[in-house]
Parts: structure tokens; C-alpha cells; sequence
């Protein structure tokens, strides 16, 4: 099995969810893992960039860790309402579902 593979199969197992193969779907057409409640395009790369790792360590500092640490990706000139909230999925899972491992 391809890593792109087992990893959104971990994923979905993560998240309660089931991963759909892409034999048969068109780019959009569905997510890639099927949930009750999300709608998930997972996207696997060797490295993410060092900014994303760095902002997320500062929200993290600045937790006493009784809150949510979120990072908001805001791009000039678009409406907030297109802004991107970025969490570690551990963190997802520990305020909305199973944090198992």
C-alpha cells in the first residue's frame, strides 16, 4: 500500500470515518474519507512548511492549556469568512472526539 494511502486510511480510522477509494471519483466529487459530519480532503507531503510549524508553536505558547490553540491563515484583500483555521489533529480529536493515542 502507497503511504498517501495508509495515511488517509489512518485518518479515517482516527476520525470514525471510512476512506473511499478514488476508483471511480472525479476530483471534488467526494471527500476522501466518508463521515457523518466532515467532509475531509486529506493531503500528505514530506515536509509541511517551517511557518505552519512555528505559528502553531505560538499559539501553543501562549495555552495555558485549558483552551483550544488554533492558527487562522488570513489571505490580503479576501473576506474573513475565507480565512483557514489550522489545529493539530490530535487536539481535534481531544475537544471533539476519541484522543486514543
Amino acid at each position: 500500500m502507497t503511504t498517501w494511502k495508509a495515511v488517509e486510511r489512518e485518518i479515517a480510522r482516527r476520525l470514525g470515518g471510512r476512506r473511499i477509494p478514488i476508483t471511480g471519483r472525479q476530483r471534488g466529487d467526494v471527500p476522501d474519507v466518508e463521515h457523518d459530519w466532515l467532509a475531509v480532503e486529506i493531503k500528505h507531503r514530506k515536509a509541511l512548511p517551517d511557518y505552519w510549524h512555528d505559528a502553531y508553536a505560538q499559539a501553543q505558547a501562549a495555552n495555558d492549556g485549558s483552551r483550544l490553540s488554533v492558527v487562522i491563515w488570513h489571505e490580503k484583500g479576501r473576506p474573513h469568512r475565507d480565512d483557514y483555521i489550522m489545529m493539530r489533529l490530535g487536539d481535534f480529536e481531544k475537544y471533539f472526539g476519541d484522543d486514543s493515542d
